[in-house]
């Protein structure tokens, strides 16, 4: 395969700074980089929500996992008309998660507690010491069990609830073909590729992606994949992407 690298997308949003690397890359092998999400994220309505039959205001406290799962929480308690009480208690699976409650709630007269690791397992203690309360963990309808994990083994009641889903974006599958490498962040940006253009074949496009699960995604709908990161040297997509261009190039 013998394709110089002219146009590249980028299946997640444009930075919001002309100082991200991606732009960087595009300047300095004279390419055109374009963003463009396979995939979004969007809140279930009341009415698709009261079809799981779950009460909110049963809970007497919440677990966070990420600020989506907040906004979309507090969405629907709109949507409801539910107001939460003074005594709920918020658990988050990081400090900047938890943070992002004040955009709903008065943070210092609510009991918050979160994880300083960034992961679930931070939340043993408090969760240990509130074993009694009745928790309500909202995720997406695609999610990984590792968030409940933590609740399993502390045997604390909880219940998850659907509040949000990803779905796959409209592109037209000629767009997508005409570009001469398309990179991945999640293994439901593929699904979203085969929905818009199921006789997507290959062919002299590039492939590249972020994370092992994505790769996986990749390979098991039988596509090649070109670049992968992370990688020894390269932990990141950018840095990556920028030596497989080069590397690209350099064969011209």
């Amino acid at each position: 395969m013998s394709v110089k690298i002219k146009k590249v997308l980028i299946s997640q949003p444009k930075p919001a700074t002309e100082k991200s690397p991606y732009f960087d890359i595009a300047e300095k092998y004279n390419l055109t980089m374009d963003f463009r999400q396979f995939i979004k994220v969007e809140g279930l309505d009341a009415k698709e929500f009261r079809q799981q039959r779950i009460n909110i205001q049963d809970y007497t406290a919440i677990v966070f996992t990420a600020k989506l799962a907040i906004d979309h929480f507090f969405s629907l308690c709109e949507e409801l008309r539910i107001t939460m009480p003074e005594s709920m208690k918020y658990f988050c699976i990081s400090e900047s998660v938890a943070l992002y409650l004040q955009k709903y709630i008065v943070y210092r007269k609510r009991k918050i507690f979160f994880s300083t690791t960034g992961k679930m397992e931070g939340l043993a203690s408090p969760l240990t010491k509130h074993n009694k309360e009745k928790f309500l963990v909202p995720v997406s309808d695609v999610h990984n069990d590792d968030i409940t994990a933590i609740l399993d083994e502390k045997k604390v009641d909880y219940t998850k609830a659907i509040m949000y889903r990803t779905v796959s974006t409209e592109i037209p599958g000629e767009y997508i073909s005409s570009y001469d490498m398309i990179v991945f962040f999640s293994p439901l940006g593929i699904v979203s590729l085969f929905k818009n253009s199921p006789d997507f074949e290959q062919g002299d496009i590039y492939i590249g992606c972020f994370g092992a699960t994505t790769a996986k995604a990749i390979k098991d709908a039988g596509l090649r994949l070109d670049c992968e990161a992370p990688q020894p040297g390269f932990p990141s997509m950018t840095a990556a992407l920028d030596a497989f261009i080069k590397e690209n190039h350099k064969k011209k």
